[in-house]
Parts: structure tokens; C-alpha cells; sequence
């Protein structure tokens, strides 16, 4: 049993100029939805949505079908891909938590490089110290607001046409389709007529719910569209690396807060005019943590690899290269969430191994299944679920697989997205779990992963406070 110690995990960046084969600097625009299931989008699958300005950009750029994040969790996962460091090693390993404040993140890398480095929207990750990015107005920050407030593009438009001698690094993190959903038109989805995907129970009050989660879709849709459009009236895009990504999974049970393939998996769209080929798709692995070395290299730097815990897939979207990583890895902590429930996972692309390191525990998240401040249930869907599970099989089924789930788990996720079919106990793949399994084991390692341990209110706690206890790696 390791002991536990105090510490902290410091990176020192630097880099290396690359050739000045390419003078002129692209600008970097990152859009995110929040809380988007990545196969309810159409590009993915998605059956029901409308959303068409993502439709647009998936042609005139290149689609990631493969691409993931290291925890279905709002701050964590912006931490990651902030930072190019998995949770564990900036520090953001739960929700409503914090990095280590020794942390660097983009502005640290960009700002050196000439770039001014703005966030608009919803921020979600701490200290200041540690993400010191521009502040850029227009955007509700407050993803639980009721209704949301209208977005203003003057401060954006402003931000991109600030320099002219200057790039900009820009994200605007969307609060849509987080809950409460209130945006859009529900009206375009009567609920008796959508195709729930197979890990929804099919009650009345699940297809109302789902019905105004894609209403809020295709509002932040529009969204999408109206960013795009004023980088275009800036004079910007045709020098500009627009990414697109959906975040975690939904509010929706078997997505957010889970390492299955509806919560850690996110829709990835690039576009660059005159270098990403357009209409194009990719099966690529990539993680959220490549993305940061990504932009440096893109801005004419060498990423120092031991600064990161991911690389740079530029050549994947230049066309000259079709993989990038081997696995890409998650991790779960549910402090404080709910009562503790660690999981890691991992996946090649293919098959997805899952640990649950305390399966005799039932797995319990307060906001899907409890109530809210104001005395009101957050998500009243989960209780028709239960409701319903004593007379209908299959939402039987959907229960047991959220609340009381087996120590291992392997998934062929490529034949079964939603990931409903376990085959850990089959022979026929004994050989994939166990070359997964050992890859997991290897990463915890890497990272000073306990398990158990760091899913405590004592690690949480000290998190919080900045004295983040430290798991030396084997």
C-alpha cells in the first residue's frame, strides 16, 4: 500500500522554434458545447437532431470519429484539455475541484509565442493563477441559469480584430445542452415521434426530457453558426484553426459521470482553409490532452514532450498521417458527486476495457438522481425509470447496469456504440481484456493512480485547498 504524501507534480515547459516554413501564424478557435452527447449529433449518427452549421463545418473540415476525454465531467475535462495533462497530473481529478496552482496551462504557452489568449463563456476551471486567460464578454458563464442569457457577438468580434500583427487564441465554451433545458424550440421534436437511443428508458417523461435536450441542440447549433459567421466578418477564418468539440455526455443516465463510450467520448471537428483537406473523416485516436501540443506545434513550436501527457496529431490533420495514439485512457472519481466510486478504462479505438475498483458498491449521483437546492427533482426521468423497471425487461436492465455494476467490463464499442453487451467473461476475447487491462495498469502507474485512495474526501478536500496529495508513480 503506497503511503500518502504531500507534493506536487510540477512541469517545466519550453520549446523549439520549428523552420519559418509558414511566417504567418494561425489564429486557434475552440468552440464547446457542453454537455453533448457525441452520437446524438447527426455527423455521429444521431438520428433526431437538427443541427445544420455542425453539419456544414464536418464538410468543410475533418471529422474525428475517434476522439476522447479523460473524464465525463465539466472541470476536469476543460482542465485537460487546457492543460495536455490527464487529471491526475494537473491535479483536476473531480468535479468542483481545482488544478495544482503551479499548473500551466494555454496562455502559459501561447502568450510567449505572440498570441493574446482569450476564454469566453463558461470558464470552470481554477485557480486563476493556473488558467490566466483573457476574459472576453458576450457569453453566459453560468451553465444552470434559467433561462440563458443572450448571447452578445460585438466582444468576440472585437477580440479577433484587436491586432492585426497579433494571432488570437479564442475559445468560447457554450453552456448548451446542459441542463436545465430550456433553450430552443421543443416544439420541433414531438417527443411520441423521436428514436431514443437504446441506453434511454422509453418513458413519457424520458422522451419529454429528450425532446428538449435536443431542442437545446439545435440552439446551440445556431450558436455555432453565429461564431463562425463573425469570424468571417472579422476577416479571420481563412488563417484560423476552428475546432469543434461536444464535451462530455448528457445528463442523461449512462453518459455524464461514467468512462463508457456516451460519456468519455466526444465529437471532434477541425477545419483550416487550405490545409485540412474538407469532407474528410479520420479514425485516429486522439485525447483531449493532445490538443494543446497540437496548437504549438501549429504554431510553429516543438512541444517539450515530458511537459504533457499528450502529442500532437498535427500531421493527422494535414493529411499525413491516419493514426495518432494507441490508447486513450479514463478515469472517474465521484466526489463529490455522490458517495466515492472510482473506475478507470481504457480503449484502442475498438474495445473498451472498464475497472470498477469498488463493485460491490451501487453507483449513486446526486444530480441525476436527487433534488435540487429550491426543493425540486433535478431530472425527474430516473425515477419513471425505476418506476418502470419491475414491469419492463429491458428498463430493468438499463437500472442494474447504472446502480450495480461487475468488476471488469470489455466492450467492442466499434460494433456496439452504447456499449450494452459485456464481454469481460468471454473467452473469445480474453486476450483483448488482458492487453487493455495491462495497458491500464501501466498508465495508473505512470500517473501515481492508487484508485481507491484518490477517490476520498481527504484527497478531494486537499484538491480544494491546493495541497494536493501526491501518489509517487511506481
Amino acid at each position: 500500500m503506497r503511503k500518502l504524501l504531500f507534493g506536487i507534480f510540477l512541469s517545466v515547459a519550453c520549446w523549439q522554434p520549428l523552420a519559418e516554413s509558414d511566417p504567418v501564424r494561425p489564429n486557434f478557435l475552440i468552440v464547446m458545447a457542453d454537455d453533448c452527447t457525441w452520437n446524438d449529433l447527426p455527423v455521429y449518427g444521431g438520428l433526431n437532431a437538427k443541427t445544420p452549421r455542425l453539419d456544414r463545418l464536418a464538410r468543410q473540415g475533418m471529422v474525428f470519429d475517434q476522439a476522447f476525454l479523460a473524464e465525463a465531467m465539466c472541470q476536469p475535462c476543460r482542465a485537460e484539455l487546457f492543460t495536455g495533462q490527464y487529471p491526475l497530473r494537473n491535479g483536476c481529478a473531480w468535479n468542483h475541484s481545482a488544478s495544482r496552482p503551479q499548473t500551466r496551462s494555454v496562455p502559459h504557452y501561447l502568450a510567449p509565442l505572440g498570441y493574446r489568449v482569450g476564454l469566453a463563456g463558461k470558464v470552470h476551471v481554477k485557480p486563476r493563477q493556473a488558467f490566466p486567460f483573457e476574459t472576453v464578454a458576450g457569453f453566459d458563464p453560468n451553465c444552470v441559469r434559467n433561462p440563458t442569457r443572450e448571447h452578445d457577438l460585438s466582444a468576440i468580434q472585437a477580440f479577433m480584430e484587436r491586432d492585426e500583427r497579433q494571432p488570437f487564441f479564442l475559445t468560447v465554451a457554450l453552456v448548451e445542452p446542459h441542463v436545465p433545458w430550456v433553450m430552443g424550440d421543443a416544439s420541433q421534436y414531438p417527443s411520441a415521434e423521436l428514436k431514443l437511443p437504446p441506453n434511454i428508458a422509453d418513458t413519457p417523461t424520458s422522451r419529454d426530457a429528450f425532446s428538449r435536450y435536443l431542442a437545446e441542440i439545435t440552439y446551440m447549433d445556431a450558436q455555432v453558426g453565429d461564431i463562425l459567421d463573425t469570424l468571417e466578418r472579422a476577416g479571420k477564418a481563412e488563417n484560423t484553426l476552428v475546432i469543434f468539440t461536444s464535451e462530455q455526455g448528457s445528463q442523461f443516465p449512462g453518459c455524464k459521470w461514467t468512462n463508457w463510450n456516451t460519456g468519455v467520448h466526444t465529437a471532434l471537428i477541425a477545419r483550416w482553409p487550405g490545409r485540412i483537406p474538407p469532407a474528410t473523416r479520420t479514425q485516429a485516436l486522439v485525447q483531449y490532452a493532445d490538443v494543446l501540443p497540437t496548437l504549438l506545434h501549429t504554431a510553429g513550436a516543438v512541444p517539450d514532450e515530458p511537459s504533457f501527457d499528450g502529442s500532437s496529431f498535427l500531421p493527422v490533420l494535414l493529411g499525413e498521417r491516419t493514426e495518432h495514439r494507441t490508447f486513450a485512457f479514463a478515469i472517474h472519481n465521484n466526489l463529490p458527486e455522490g458517495p466515492a466510486y472510482p473506475v478507470r478504462a481504457v480503449t484502442d479505438g475498438r474495445f473498451r476495457y472498464i475497472r470498477n475498483l469498488l463493485p460491490d458498491e451501487i453507483y449513486l449521483e446526486k444530480h441525476l438522481m436527487g433534488w435540487s437546492g429550491r426543493g425540486q427533482l433535478n431530472n425527474p426521468y430516473w425515477q419513471t425509470w425505476v418506476r418502470d423497471a419491475w414491469q419492463n425487461p429491458q428498463t430493468y436492465r438499463l437500472v442494474k447496469r447504472y446502480l450495480k455494476r461487475p468488476q471488469e467490463e470489455l466492450y467492442h464499442s466499434l460494433e456496439d456504440p452504447y456499449e450494452l453487451r459485456n464481454l469481460a467473461d468471454s473467452p473469445d476475447h480474453a486476450a483483448t481484456k488482458l492487453k487493455l487491462a495491462k495497458a491500464l495498469d501501466q498508465w495508473m502507474s505512470a500517473q501515481g493512480d492508487p484508485g481507491i485512495p484518490q477517490d476520498t474526501p481527504d484527497a478531494l478536500n486537499a484538491a480544494r485547498n491546493g495541497n494536493h496529495l501526491f501518489f509517487p508513480p511506481d
